[in-house]
């Protein structure tokens, strides 16, 4: 699973003429360094755990530090998880990172609940820990949120959804994340709260992981189980990209709206294709450049970022509605990632 990080011989070589060493944390196979290329007392280590290191998501927020930490003079390391959910990498990565002396900690919790008590041995040993797009259980785990509203995100798609039907008879399905996963239970709730509908107005629930097969055999039990479904709220743009799979499949991916969240390249580039009606996008190198500034005050003068930041959503969708204010995808399209 995680593989404990160390120092070649040939780094040890290097720090015994430069007096510096240079530490590249590992979890899960997943580890990288970055930063300033000069060394010394005033170099300030950054540390950055993500779910993965395979979705785009993640990439990018990894891309967005390694740029903060260079314009900030700062020393990266980075970890990330072997697969969603690897809440065991995680605590491993908080550990090393800690014992290699970094003054913060940006995270992605695998597990919101499960990483507190690693956190919060951190946090004792005076590092600075945030959240970044997922929120800890409870979220004064952490000293401070960099996150997208996910309500608010999911509320974007739903009154959109609600208006591009124009007052037609909606019977919608859900493709959803997993069960207690904060995103995916804020978003879905925003969609419902944008539509003003509520859980007895869905159809067909099916969870996905965020995943794109997984999505398309969702839609597909969905489809088994109401043919006349005309509204699908996804949890991300992989899972929305599965349900058009299997709505065309079936003839039906012309009458069927398809709304999402995310606002990755792909799928930004599937709503201006006309797979999707519209998605919320974030912004993931926000977030970690956020983080990485944060992390280099708290190092200069001890001050801590604290409570919640929100790094924004905006609504992507080549067909305006009325009432809901979105961009094309032309603007989505410049401010993708993956």
């Amino acid at each position: 699973m995680s593989r404990t990080s160390r120092l070649s011989s040939s780094l040890l070589r290097v720090a015994a003429v430069t007096g510096v060493a240079a530490l590249t944390l590992t979890a899960c196979g997943s580890g990288s360094g970055s930063g300033s290329s000069s060394s010394g007392s005033g170099e300030v280590k950054v540390g950055l755990i993500t779910k993965t290191d395979t979705n785009p998501f993640f990439v990018k927020m990894k891309e967005g530090a390694e740029k903060a930490a260079k314009e900030n003079g700062a020393k990266l390391s980075t970890a990330a998880g072997k697969f969603d959910g690897d809440n065991a990498g995680q605590v491993t990565a908080i550990e090393n990172m800690v014992a290699a002396g970094v003054k913060g900690i940006l995270i992605t919790p695998s597990d919101s609940k499960a990483i507190v008590p690693a956190i919060a041995k951190a946090r004792a040993k005076g590092v600075l820990v945030i959240a970044l797009d997922t929120p800890t259980d409870p979220q004064s785990a952490v000293d401070a949120l960099f996150a997208t509203d996910n309500l608010k995100a999911g509320q974007l798609i739903g009154e959109y959804a609600k208006a591009a039907m124009r007052g037609k008879a909606a019977k919608i399905a859900t493709l959803d994340l997993a069960p207690g996963v904060s995103v995916g239970v804020q978003r879905h709730d925003g969609f419902l709260k944008g539509f003003g509908a509520a859980e007895k107005d869905v159809l067909c629930a099916q969870d996905t992981g965020g995943d794109q097969a997984k999505g398309q055999t969702a839609m597909e039990n969905c489809l088994q189980k109401n043919p006349e479904i005309n509204v699908v709220y996804t949890i991300n743009e992989p899972a929305a990209l599965g349900a058009y799979t299997a709505l065309k499949a079936k003839g039906r991916e012309k009458d069927v709206l398809i709304v999402s969240v995310d606002g990755g390249c792909t799928g930004t580039q599937a709503v201006k294709d006309g797979k999707i009606a519209a998605t919320s996008q974030q912004y993931p190198l926000k977030m970690a450049a956020e983080g990485v500034k944060a992390v280099v005050t708290y190092a200069k003068d001890g001050t801590k970022a604290s409570g919640y930041t929100d790094t924004g959503v905006t609504l992507i969708s080549d067909k305006a509605q009325d009432g809901v204010a979105s961009k094309d995808t032309a603007y989505g399209l410049e401010n993708c990632w993956g």
